[in-house]
């Protein structure tokens, strides 16, 4: 603690005592994620730093009473036992709030719910760890460490709260609760300004990973042969070579690469398509060869639809553009699909636009003449056995070498497979012993059709897709097109529809899921309010700091220009249990105060005054914990939402909740003081 009186000096046993109490926890912790099979990756990972600034709390809060009881003339061990007494539920409470707080996460019913699962159960076990070793190690560790002088005699017990930064805080929150009207006006404006913020923020559902990898498709027309597919990915391998920073090249034809990591979008076997994951020598030759590779795609592989991609960090989505036409027709779903297309072409954030039918290919037809068929006494299935044997061939035996059986095939030389006049000269027998060519019973042509199609609930569905710009987010784009389509939607005929999909589908279900437990848990928190508080009024008033946060999240996130993600989206969560813990202390304080018979404008000041350093200290300690995480491309969003959001919430919390619970109670001024 920093002391002041007889000279300036900063004793760093509070602090020794709090520093003790994290391999304490962090031990206890890993114990219990090995019990209950919790892995340590990085979602467990990344909880494990959240919780680092989370743990520390109770100590703070615990090890900041003893010190101020010790300065009052208490014992150590009775400073140590009322810290016990009086900070062990309230602190156990706020405990149980915080971890609520991420309990949405641990509730969700989607992928990205499952994916970032540990993070609500490593944090939850984190913070209850933190609690018991608060109440139970940290008032011992006090005991042993801590050398705290009492106030000199004529001194009173308030004379450490009397130095000129605690003076003008105390003048500073008795304006607040003076001017009470005021106050609250300002702080709802700043959270209307928040609220009204996150308009301008980017959206974002998870944010590519810092692997090293580059995964590159390459897609042929469709109908392509897998010789034609295997030459062009030859020619791409040769490129590569060329390059520098590359390290390795691992080309997969005919097919997408294996699941070698868990996010990976997995592309189906085809004989047009080819994945490459190519391997740089580090993260600053990987951004420039991408920049080659795309530039090659555009300018010496113009027969392919080439794409590279970095690798994801959460549930894969295989475009960040994405929307489905679905309908009963497919000739009219292909033709609303067309004009989706060339609505996201006109964006200019968007590249490669393309759909999952990929191109027509050219299919030879036989239309057979069900009428000379009969009257030449031909059957259709002997149509089927030429042409089949034709151009496919037939199996008449087989050859067995060592312990394989090969099939001997008979059809027709290439010559004749390959002419559709030939094919037309084909003699088919008919049921009298005779034969006809194939051209007097049918007529044979070739014609356009998709080459893969797609179903969706028995229906037909295409779904368009694209790429976006350097520097702009799936979600972002995914809205500017999403208004551009109004006038095709207002067009299509019943039982047609055009649906967002890709990243902003994703989020959406994502936040759904999310959003869908929140009810439960804000239940469970104004539950442990009202046991703590023993007051619907008094919980309700703490439970209405909890949305403070918003503002800060909102002004971090716009200043340091992060999207708005679905990680991101769990801090904000979380930020309402963080702050709320910070209220019931202050509250209970208060409380404590007016029982104690002070009166209950003093109960007030003074009590924001004295809990104003462990509020500080705990939000300090919870901020600087994400520091580590800002620099994050998965946890930087969150992290810079949390820091911002405590930032302004605390400083709300010291001066808006006294300034509230003035007005909520109608508490007096004194007389002759100044009215607004």
């Amino acid at each position: 603690g920093l002391h002041t009186k007889p000279k300036l000096r900063i004793d760093v046993r509070p602090g020794l005592v709090v520093a003790l109490t994290i391999p304490l926890v962090l031990a206890i912790t890993f114990l219990f994620m090995r019990v209950l099979d919790i892995s340590l990756h990085k979602i467990s990972l990344g909880a494990l730093i959240i919780a680092l600034g989370l743990l520390v709390d109770d100590a703070i809060i615990a090890v900041e009473m003893m010190v101020r009881k010790m300065e009052e003339g208490l014992s150590r061990f009775e400073a140590a036992t009322f810290a016990y007494t009086s900070t062990a539920m309230p602190m156990l409470t706020g405990t149980l709030i915080t971890a609520a707080g991420f309990l949405p996460i641990g509730l969700a019913k989607s992928a990205a719910g499952e994916y970032t699962f540990t993070m609500f159960s490593v944090n939850a076990l984190a913070l209850l760890i933190s609690w018991v070793a608060a109440v139970v190690f940290t008032p011992y560790i006090g005991y042993i460490l801590l050398r705290v002088k009492p106030h000199a005699q004529g001194e009173s017990s308030h004379d450490v709260f009397d130095s000129p930064a605690y003076e003008r805080f105390r003048r500073l929150v008795t304006w607040c609760v003076e001017w009470r009207k005021t106050t609250i006006a300002l702080s709802l404006g700043v959270f209307a300004l928040g609220v009204f913020g996150f308009s301008f923020i980017e959206k974002q559902f998870f944010p590519d990973s810092s692997r090293p990898e580059l995964m590159v498709e390459m897609w042929s027309p469709e109908g392509s042969s897998f010789a034609a597919n295997e030459a062009v990915v030859k020619r791409f391998e040769a490129f590569l070579k060329q390059q520098q920073g590359v390290q390795s090249v691992t080309s997969y034809v005919g097919t997408g690469s294996p699941r070698f990591y868990l996010p990976l979008d997995q592309i189906f076997p085809q004989s047009n398509v080819s994945q490459l994951v190519v391997l740089p020598v580090d993260a600053q030759a990987r951004d420039a060869l991408r920049i080659k590779i795309e530039e090659a795609f555009r300018n010496g592989f113009p027969e392919v639809r080439g794409r590279v991609k970095l690798l994801p960090n959460g549930p894969p989505v295989a475009y960040p553009v994405q929307f489905q036409v679905i309908g009963p027709s497919i000739g009219v779903v292909r033709q609303v699909a067309d004009g989706v297309k060339e609505v996201m072409r006109a964006n200019p954030n968007t590249v490669g636009v393309n759909d999952n039918w990929n191109e027509a290919v050219k299919v030879l037809r036989l239309d057979l003449d069900q009428d000379k068929l009969r009257a030449l006494g031909v059957t259709s299935q002997a149509v089927r056995r030429v042409i089949n044997t034709t151009l496919t061939g037939t199996p008449v035996g087989q050859f067995r070498e060592t312990n394989r059986l090969i099939d001997i095939v008979v059809r027709q030389p290439i010559e004749e497979r390959s002419t559709i006049s030939r094919l037309s000269e084909a003699l088919v027998p008919t049921t009298g012993g005779a034969a006809v060519p194939i051209g007097q019973v049918a007529r044979v042509a070739f014609v356009w059709e998709p080459g893969v199609v797609w179903r969706e609930g028995r229906e037909w569905a295409i779904m368009v897709q694209s790429d976006v710009v350097e520097g702009i987010q799936g979600p972002t784009v995914t809205a500017q097109v999403d208004q551009q389509l109004a006038t095709i939607r207002a067009g299509l005929p019943a039982g047609y529809r055009v649906t967002v999909e890709g990243a902003a589908a994703d989020s959406s279900d994502a936040e759904a899921s999310i959003m869908a437990n929140v009810p439960l848990v804000l239940f469970i928190v104004f539950t442990l309010l009202m046991l703590q508080l023993h007051s619907f009024s008094r919980a309700l008033l703490v439970f209405l700091t909890g949305p403070l946060g918003i503002a800060g999240a909102a002004m971090a996130l716009l200043v340091f220009g992060r999207p708005f993600g679905f990680v991101a989206n769990l801090g904000v969560i979380a930020l309402f249990g963080m702050i709320i813990r910070n209220s019931v202390i202050l509250v209970d304080q208060i409380e404590q105060d007016i029982a104690g018979g002070a009166e209950a404008l003093d109960a007030i000041v003074e009590a924001a005054v004295r809990r104003c350093r462990p509020i500080l200290l705990t939000a300090a300690a919870a901020a600087l914990a994400m520091i580590p995480l800002s620099r994050s491309v998965f946890w930087g969003p969150m992290a810079v939402a949390i820091m911002g959001g405590l930032l302004v919430a605390t400083a709300l919390t010291l001066l808006f909740l006294p300034a509230l619970y003035a007005a909520w109670f109608r508490v007096k001024k004194p007389v002759g003081t100044k009215t607004e």
